[in-house]
C-alpha cells in the first residue's frame, strides 16, 4: 500500500508527521524578530485608547463628569456605553449580561465605565484618571462565602450529574466521610496582554488585528456593537504571546472598543492596557469549594459520591456554564464510582468574570477526586496509590466503565501509565526511604505521590466541534496554507504545515504559513478544549486530499495509466514509469486547468449531549498521563522545595514529539504554579490586589524540579480516527502537577505519622503548608 494514501490519516507516516520539528516561529521568538501586533508598523494617524475603571464593587452610577478628561490636551473623543452605535453588551454567549462599558451600574472593582482616545497612550491614560464619578454604593460579595452567605444569585442555570443512588448507598456504605476543600483561581499572566488594533475601511468595513482565541467571535462581537453585519468585518490574527484562554473570550471588550472609535474618528485605533490594568479588568480562573461526602469499604474501594462545586463566577456569566460543566465532567478524575451524585453552583461575586483557562473547569475537578482518594486512603491507612488503582475504571466487560455522564470510557490505558511508571520512577523504593527520612528528621518533611490524568477530548458545546481550512497550491509548486486555528506560542501551525507536507509528500519548508483570518476561513471556533490539531489538522487533511484526488485524476488520463500508478514520493511524483519534480507536475496540471486550491471542513463525529438530561458522549476520546513527584517541606516556615518529577503521558501518535514534550512540561509548570505560588487576593472593598508580578507569583525557572524526567507514551495509539493517530496535548498535562500538591500533603501528613489527612488547600502556598503542619501537630 503506498503510505501516503489518503484512505486513512494513520497510514501518514512519510514526510514532515510526526517528526521532532521545529515550531515555525521559534528562531524568532529567540531573536525577538517575530512581531506581534504592537510590533506592527503604526498607520499614519494612529490614535490610542485607555480604559476609564471604576473604583466601586458594586455601586449605582449617580453622576458621571467627563469634563476634565475632554479637556486634556491630546485628548481626540471620550465616550460612553451611550456612544455604542450597536449592542452595548460583549457576553459571549448571548445572554447580554456583560456591557462593553457600563452605563447606570458597576458590578465589579475596575469595571470600565468609558473609555479615552487621544494622541498618544500616555496621554490616554492620564486623561482616564480624571473621571468625577459619583456613586451609590451597594451591597458587594467578592468570594464564595459572601455568595453564599448572601444568597447569590446563580450567573447560569447549573448542572447536574448522577447516576444510580447515592444517598442511599452513602447510609449502606461501612464507611463515610464528608469534608470541603477550597481550590483557588489563577492569572492566565500571558507574556503579550490584551491588544486590539481596528483599521476603518469604506462604507461599514473595518479590520481587526486582535490578541485572540477566537477570531471569529471577535468579529461577531464587533457586528454587533457596530450594527453592521459580520462581512464587513475582518479579524487578523498570525500569534498571541500567550492565551491559556484568557483571550478565548477577554479579547471582546478591546476589539470591540478600538473599532467603535475606529469607525467615529475614521482613523486607525489601537488599545493596549498594560500589566495592571489587563489583570484587573479581565477574567481568570475559577475558584471553587467542593463539598463532599464519600461512602467507601474498608479496603478503600469507593461505594457512594455526592458533591457539590461552588465556583466563584464573577458578576457575568462568560464561560462560567461551560467551565463548572467541565468540573463536573471530570470530578470522577480516573475513578469508577458506582453511584454519584454531582451538582454545580456557579455563584454571582463582585468580581470580574471569569472565564477560560487551560484545562477549563477540568483541573479543579479533577484536584476534588483526588483529594477524595487521599481522604479513603488516610481513613483505611493505605498507601494512596494503593487506593488510586483499587478504584481506576475498568476495561469493557468489567462493569466498571460508565462515567457519571453516562459516557463508556474505551481505550482504557490509565492503568498501564501508572504501572510502567511506579517502576521507571522507582516509586515505591522511594517512599519507603521517604517514610524512613520523615521517622530520622525532626524539621524537614519529604513527601511523594504519583497521580493520574484522564481527561476528555472535545468541546462540550458540541457545535464547536467543526473547522475549516484553506490550502492553495501555486504553481511553482509552493503551498499556502490557511486555517481557522490561533496560533498562541503552542506550535499549532506547525503541526498542521506538517500534516499537508506529508500530504503532498514535500518538504515542510515548501508549505507558507499564514495568518489566521475571518476572510479566508469562516465561523471558526476558539483554539480551545485542546482540540486546535485535531480539528484544523484534519480540515487542511481534507484540502489536500481535494487536490491530490484531482492531481491523481489528471495524471492518470494525461498519461494514461491506473490511479493506483500515480504516486507521490518525496519532493516527486511517479506515473507509471516516469517521474516529476513536484513543482513540474504542479504546473503541467496548472495549464491543464486543474482546481489547485480547496477548502477543507471537518466536525468530530460520534459526540452529542445533553445537559438537562446530564447524558450523552461529550467526548471523542480521553487523553492519559501521570505524574510522580517528590517535595522536601520545612515544617519551620513552610516552605518547600520539588526534588524530582518524572512524568509518562499519552499524546497518541505524537505529530511532532518535540513540541509535545516541551507542552508536558510547560503545562506542568503551569499547573505548579497554581498549586503551590500563584494566590488570587481582594481586600475588602472587593480590590484586587494581586495585581502585578510584584504581588502576584508566577513559578520561575528555579521552582522548576529539580530532576526533571519527562517522557512520551510511544506505544500509544489512538484508537479513534483522528490525524495520524495522535491526541490533544494542551490541556491534559496541566493536571500531572496535582502530584506536587498531594506530595506536599503527605509531608505534612508525616508530622502526626500519617494518622489523618492534611485537608491541604490549593494553593499551597508557605503560609498554607506551615498552618497545615501546626494541624497536624494536634492530631
Amino acid at each position: 500500500m503506498d503510505k501516503s494514501s489518503f484512505a486513512d490519516p494513520k497510514f501518514i507516516i512519510n514526510g514532515a508527521m510526526h517528526d521532532a520539528q521545529r515550531h515555525d516561529s521559534a528562531h524568532k521568538h529567540v531573536t525577538g524578530s517575530a512581531d506581534y501586533i504592537d510590533d506592527l508598523p503604526e498607520p499614519v494617524g494612529l490614535l490610542h485608547g485607555a480604559l476609564g475603571l471604576s473604583d466601586r464593587a458594586h455601586a449605582e452610577i449617580v453622576s458621571m463628569d467627563l469634563s476634565e478628561v475632554k479637556a486634556t490636551p491630546g485628548v481626540v473623543w471620550v465616550f460612553t456605553g451611550k456612544d455604542v452605535p450597536g449592542i452595548n453588551d460583549v457576553s459571549s454567549n448571548g445572554s447580554h449580561d456583560e456591557p462593553l462599558l457600563a452605563e447606570k451600574k458597576v458590578e465589579f472593582h475596575n469595571q470600565p465605565i468609558f473609555a479615552v482616545i487621544a494622541e498618544t497612550r500616555e496621554i490616554a491614560r492620564r486623561a482616564a484618571r480624571k473621571a468625577r464619578i459619583e456613586y451609590r454604593d451597594l451591597p458587594h460579595w467578592s468570594d464564595i462565602d459572601g455568595a453564599l452567605a448572601n444568597g447569590s444569585p446563580l450567573v447560569i442555570t447549573p448542572m447536574t450529574l448522577q447516576r444510580g443512588e447515592a444517598k442511599a448507598q452513602m447510609e449502606n456504605a461501612p464507611r463515610r466521610l464528608k469534608s470541603q476543600m477550597r481550590i483557588g483561581g489563577q492569572e492566565h499572566f500571558y507574556l503579550e496582554g490584551h491588544i486590539a488594533m481596528a483599521i476603518p475601511g469604506e462604507d461599514d468595513e473595518v479590520t481587526l488585528w486582535s490578541s485572540t482565541q477566537h477570531p471569529s467571535e471577535i468579529q461577531h462581537i464587533v457586528g454587533h456593537v457596530l450594527d453592521i453585519p459580520s462581512n464587513a468585518v475582518t479579524v487578523n490574527v498570525r500569534r498571541m504571546g500567550g492565551g491559556f484562554g484568557g483571550k478565548e473570550t477577554q479579547g471582546n471588550q478591546f476589539a470591540a472598543l478600538a473599532a467603535i472609535a475606529a469607525k467615529k474618528l475614521k482613523r486607525a485605533i489601537k488599545f493596549r492596557p498594560d500589566r495592571d490594568e489587563d489583570m484587573a479588568a479581565t477574567g481568570k480562573r475559577h475558584d471553587f469549594l467542593v463539598d463532599y461526602e464519600l461512602g467507601f469499604d474498608d479496603d478503600g474501594r469507593i461505594q457512594a459520591v455526592d458533591a457539590t462545586y461552588a465556583a466563584r463566577c464573577g458578576f457575568s456569566s462568560d464561560l462560567s456554564g461551560p467551565v463548572t460543566d467541565r468540573a463536573l465532567f471530570h470530578a470522577d478524575s480516573s475513578y469508577f464510582y458506582p453511584h454519584v451524585h454531582l451538582a454545580s453552583k456557579p455563584l454571582k461575586t463582585h468580581t470580574v468574570s471569569n472565564t477560560a483557562f487551560r484545562g477549563f473547569g477540568g483541573p479543579q475537578g479533577m484536584l476534588g477526586a483526588e483529594r477524595f482518594i487521599e481522604e479513603i486512603a488516610y481513613a483505611v491507612d493505605k498507601d494512596p496509590l494503593e487506593i488510586r488503582k483499587l478504584n481506576f475504571y475498568g476495561q469493557p466487560g468489567s462493569g466498571r466503565t460508565l462515567t457519571p455522564y453516562h459516557q463508556e470510557v474505551e481505550g482504557n490505558i490509565i492503568a498501564r501509565i501508572v504501572d510502567e511508571l511506579e517502576e521507571s520512577a522507582d516509586y515505591q523504593a522511594r517512599r519507603n526511604a521517604i517514610v524512613e527520612f520523615n521517622r530520622n528528621n525532626r524539621y524537614i518533611r519529604k513527601g511523594i505521590a504519583l497521580t493520574p490524568v484522564k481527561f476528555g477530548i472535545s468541546f462540550t458545546m458540541t457545535a464547536f466541534n467543526q473547522a475549516g481550512a484553506l490550502v492553495h497550491v501555486y504553481q511553482d509548486g509552493s503551498i499556502h496554507l490557511n486555517h481557522g486555528g490561533t496560533e498562541m506560542g503552542q506550535g499549532l501551525y506547525t503541526k498542521v504545515a506538517q500534516v499537508l507536507a506529508d500530504s503532498f509528500q514535500v518538504d515542510i519548508e515548501r508549505v507558507k504559513i499564514t495568518a489566521t483570518t475571518t476572510g479566508k476561513v469562516p465561523n471558526t471556533s476558539a483554539t480551545a478544549a485542546s482540540s486546535g490539531s485535531d480539528l484544523n489538522g484534519m480540515a487542511a487533511y481534507d484540502a489536500a486530499r481535494q487536490i491530490r484526488e484531482r492531481l491523481v485524476a489528471f495524471a492518470a488520463e494525461k498519461w494514461g495509466v491506473p490511479p493506483t500508478d500515480v504516486v507521490f514520493l518525496p519532493n516527486r511524483v511517479r506515473v507509471g514509469d516516469k517521474e516529476f519534480a513536484f513543482p513540474d507536475f504542479i504546473k503541467q496540471a496548472y495549464f491543464a486547468r486543474v482546481q489547485l486550491s480547496a477548502a477543507g471542513f471537518y466536525k468530530t463525529p460520534k459526540i452529542h449531549w445533553d445537559r438537562a438530561a446530564g447524558r450523552g458522549t461529550p467526548f471523542y476520546y480521553y487523553s492519559y498521563g501521570a505524574a510522580c513527584s517528590e517535595v522536601s517541606i520545612d515544617t519551620l516556615t513552610g516552605e518547600y522545595m520539588i526534588e524530582r518529577t518524572d512524568i509518562l503521558h499519552d499524546v497518541g501518535r505524537s505529530l511532532n514529539p518535540a513540541i509535545d514534550l516541551g507542552q508536558v512540561e510547560g503545562a506542568f509548570v503551569q499547573g505548579m504554579g497554581w498549586l503551590t505560588t500563584e494566590e488570587l487576593w481582594w481586600d475588602d472593598k472587593g480590590r484586587l490586589r494581586t495585581h502585578a508580578p510584584s504581588t502576584y507569583k508566577i513559578p520561575l525557572a528555579s521552582d522548576r524540579p529539580k530532576i526533571f524526567n519527562v517522557q512520551l507514551a510511544e506505544w500509544s495509539e489512538n484508537a479513534e480516527h483522528t490525524i495520524g493517530r495522535s491526541k490533544a496535548v494542551g490541556e491534559p498535562p496541566f493536571m500531572l502537577a496535582i502530584s506536587v500538591l498531594e506530595a506536599i500533603s503527605m509531608a505534612i501528613a508525616s508530622v502526626a505519622n500519617y494518622k489523618a489527612c492534611p485537608r491541604l488547600d490549593a494553593p499551597a502556598t508557605p503560609e498554607r503548608v506551615l498552618m497545615a503542619v501546626e494541624r497536624m501537630k494536634k492530631v
